[in-house]
């Protein structure tokens, strides 16, 4: 699995994109600040940058550079959901590039239960995008064959095994708590 992971990084690291398993289907991901590799996934997926991205990490800490501080209450109430797969909409920093967030004031963050994918966003050293591998209005790849067949552009395909979860994340608004999705 390590050499996997290394492979990824190295991926990241040249401005790939890369799919990955995750707690449902495989992700595709990228650096979140590298603005090209953001704009050639979304044109790989076929997803208009209107509608933002999920962002995932290993812990919160690598989420702190997305979003505005949290209160100690809602930090608390992110610690009764993650890792896991709750992905929560919190308040952005002004400084987030518009391109992960689209047209929301907010951002999407996840701090992920998959083994495997949180040792990848470990090695790397921070966060990475989170969208479904699939083109849009496909149905997203649970496998790695899968991904390979629809998105035959992704540069690096992370092997391993989904979690197990029938269901994409739950989607909450951290300042409403209005589930999402």
């Amino acid at each position: 699995m390590q050499w996997r992971i290394k492979q990824a990084v190295t991926s990241l690291n040249q401005g790939g994109v890369i799919a990955y398993p995750t707690e449902a289907v495989y992700g595709l991901g990228c650096d979140p600040w590298d603005q090209d590799a953001v704009m050639r996934l979304l044109e790989i997926k076929q997803r208009p940058w209107q509608k933002g991205l999920i962002v995932i990490a290993a812990d919160f800490n690598q989420l702190q550079e997305f979003v505005e501080p949290v209160s100690a209450e809602m930090l608390q109430q992110l610690n009764t959901t993650w890792p896991g797969p709750i992905t929560w909409l919190l308040p952005v920093r002004c400084d987030v590039p518009q391109y992960l967030t689209g047209e929301h004031d907010t951002i999407a963050v996840r701090v992920t239960a998959h083994k495997q994918t949180a040792e990848l966003c470990r090695a790397f050293g921070g966060a990475i995008t989170s969208t479904s591998a699939n083109r849009a209005g496909m149905k997203p790849a649970k496998h790695a064959f899968q991904v390979r067949w629809q998105l035959p552009e992704v540069d690096y395909i992370m092997a391993g095994e989904c979690a197990g979860s029938d269901q994409p994340s739950e989607i909450r608004h951290a300042l409403t708590g209005e589930k999402m999705r």
